[in-house]
C-alpha cells in the first residue's frame, strides 16, 4: 500500500521538471497517485515518461502554465528567482517546495538509504536498487540517472525500503533522516556554495546527524570519508562501518580482478566472503559496489544474497555507458566532470583499452566556478587519453566569469603532455572525431552537461 502523498504534494508543479532529480520526485507522486504537472526547457525522453505515467509537461516557462487548483510548486536550486511560474505561484501565495524537501516528504514512514559523496552517488544507488529488486524486496528509489535494465531513475515500489541520492551540492541532503546513510568519499567541489573544506565536513557533519538513533554511517576508504567518520565518532545511538581494501576496514575489498569491461571483486563482510560480478570496470566502480553491498546489508538484508544480486546491475546511464559501435570504434559516455571521477574512468578506459587501442575524449567542462577552481587538475587528467577534444565550458546554472574559459584547462592538458585541441563549434565534433578515428579506438564523451548528445552523432558519422 502506497504512503499517503501529504496534502501539499496532491496536485504539485515542478519547474524543470525534466531535471534528474526532479523528474524522479515527480515519477514517484505521479506512480503515488497524485496530479502531477510542471515544464521543462525542451522535449526529452524524460517529459515523454511523464506523461506515460499521466502527468501534463509544458514545453518552455510561462506563468499561465500553473493551474488555479495547483497545491504546490517544487523547485530545484538551478531555479532563478525570476522564473515566470516561480513569480506566478509567489503572486499567487502557492506554496514553494524545494525539490528536498518534497522527496524527505516521500520517505517518510519508510526505511531510507541515502547515499552521498562527491562522487559515485548514482552508481552506488543504482546498485542498491537493482539488487534489492532482484531479490524481490520492491523498493522505492530516486536516482540521479536512468538505469540501463528498467530505464528510469526512479520507482514507487511497495516495500519498506526507500533508496536515494543524497545531494550535498546545495546542502540539501541534510533534509533527510535515513536509517542507513553511506558516504564515499568527501572532496572540495561546489565551490559557488562551499569555500571552504571546513564548510564541507560542516555540511556532511550536518546530514551524519540526522541518521536516526540505531543507524547506521557507511564510510568508504576516501580520506575525506574516514576524516568525516573521526569527525563523527562516538555519537551517541550511531554505527559507523568502514569499507575499503585497508586492513581492518570492516567491510574489507579482498581483491578486485579486471575482465575487460568488468569486475570480479571479493569482499569479506560479517565473517564470510562474497563474490560478485561488477558490470562496468574500474575499481572505483568496485568500491561502490562494496559500499552497497555493506550498507544493505545493514537494513537485514543477507549479504551473500545481495552480493548474488548485485551481479544483476547492468549500468545507469552515463557512467562509462557504452552508445554504440561503428567503423570498429566503441563510443562510450561518461558523466565525469571533477578531475577525481575524470582521473578514475580514464584510468578505467585505458586498463579496458589494453596496449593495442587508442582513447580518444571529447570533454566538456561544467560550471565556470569548477572551471576556475578545477582547469588546471581536469587539463592534468586529459593527459591519461591520447588524444582529446576539450569544447566550451557548459554553464547550467551559472553566469560566465570574465577570464574563465576552457582555455585554462587546454594549457594545462598542455603543459602535461596530453596532445589536446579545443573545439568551440560543437556541431563539429563528430566530423573531428572521424578524422582522428580508426578502428579499434575507444571514444569518450564525457562531461555533465549535453556532451551526451554527442554519442550517437558521432557513431553516424563513423557509419557514414
Amino acid at each position: 500500500m502506497a504512503p499517503a502523498i501529504p496534502a501539499a504534494m496532491e496536485r504539485p508543479h515542478f519547474i524543470g521538471i525534466g531535471g534528474a532529480g526532479m523528474s524522479g520526485i515527480a515519477k514517484i507522486l505521479a506512480q503515488r497517485g497524485a496530479r502531477v504537472a510542471g515544464s521543462d526547457a525542451r522535449e526529452s525522453e524524460t517529459a515523454a515518461s511523464l506523461r506515460a505515467l499521466g502527468a501534463t509537461v509544458h514545453i518552455g516557462h510561462a506563468a499561465h502554465h500553473l493551474a488555479g487548483d495547483t497545491s504546490c510548486v517544487v523547485v530545484s536550486s538551478a531555479i532563478r528567482a525570476d522564473n515566470p511560474e516561480l513569480a506566478r505561484a509567489q503572486q499567487l501565495g502557492i506554496p514553494v517546495v524545494h525539490r528536498s524537501d518534497a522527496l524527505a516528504a516521500l520517505m517518510q514512514g519508510l526505511r531510507s538509504i541515502a547515499v552521498a559523496g562527491t562522487h559515485g552517488k548514482t552508481t552506488t544507488t543504482s546498485m542498491l536498487a537493482v539488487a534489492l529488486t532482484e531479490l524481490g524486496l520492491d523498493p522505492s528509489y530516486a536516482i540521479g540517472g536512468d538505469l540501463a535494465g528498467p530505464g528510469t531513475n526512479a520507482r514507487h515500489g511497495e516495500g519498506e525500503l526507500f533508496v536515494a541520492e543524497a545531494d550535498e551540492s546545495d546542502r540539501s541532503f541534510q533534509k533527510y533522516d535515513p536509517e542507513v546513510a553511506l558516504v564515499l568519499n568527501v572532496e572540495l567541489d561546489h565551490h559557488a556554495n562551499y569555500a571552504s573544506m571546513d564548510e564541507i565536513y560542516e555540511s556532511f557533519e550536518a546530514f551524519v546527524a540526522k541518521i536516526r538513533p540505531g543507524g547506521t554511517l557507511v564510510v568508504g576508504e576516501h580520506a575525506g570519508a574516514r576524516e568525516l567518520a573521526a569527525r563523527v565518532s562516538g555519537r551517541a545511538g550511531l554505527n559507523v562501518l568502514t569499507v575499503g581494501e585497508a586492513e581492518g576496514s570492516d567491510a574489507r575489498i579482498l581483491s578486485i580482478t579486471p575482465r575487460g569491461m568488468t569486475s570480479e571483486v571479493t569482499v569479506a563482510l560479517d565473517g564470510a566472503e562474497h563474490t560478485f560480478t561488477v558490470s562496468v570496470p574500474g575499481r572505483h566502480y568496485a568500491h561502490n559496489a562494496a559500499a552497497a553491498l555493506a550498507a544493505g546489508a545493514r537494513t537485514g538484508v543477507d549479504p551473500s544474497s545481495l552480493a548474488k544480486a548485485l551481479t544483476a546491475y547492468t549500468g545507469v546511464g552515463r557512467r562509462l555507458q557504452l552508445k554504440g559501435e561503428a567503423a570498429g570504434v566503441q563510443v562510450i559516455d561518461s558523466y565525469a566532470h571533477h578531475p577525481t571521477e575524470m582521473t578514475a574512468d580514464l584510468e578505467a578506459m585505458r586498463a579496458a583499452a589494453g596496449a593495442d587501442r587508442r582513447l580518444l575524449v571529447v570533454f566538456q567542462p561544467h560550471l565556470f566556478s569548477r572551471t576556475q577552481e578545477l582547469g588546471k587538475e581536469m587539463g592534468q587528467a586529459l593527459a591519461l587519453a591520447d588524444r582529446s577534444v576539450v569544447l566550451d565550458i557548459y554553464p547550467a546554472r551559472e553566469d560566465p566569469i570574465p577570464g574563465v574559459t576552457s582555455a585554462l584547462i587546454t594549457e594545462a592538458a598542455v603543459a602535461a603532455g596530453a596532445d589536446v585541441m579545443p573545439v568551440h563549434d560543437k556541431t563539429t565534433v563528430p566530423d573531428v572525431i572521424a578524422g582522428m578515428a580508426r578502428p579499434g579506438d575507444l571514444v569518450l564523451t564525457m562531461g555533465a552537461g549535453d556532451v551526451t548528445d554527442l554519442g550517437p552523432r558521432i557513431l553516424d558519422r563513423l557509419s557514414n
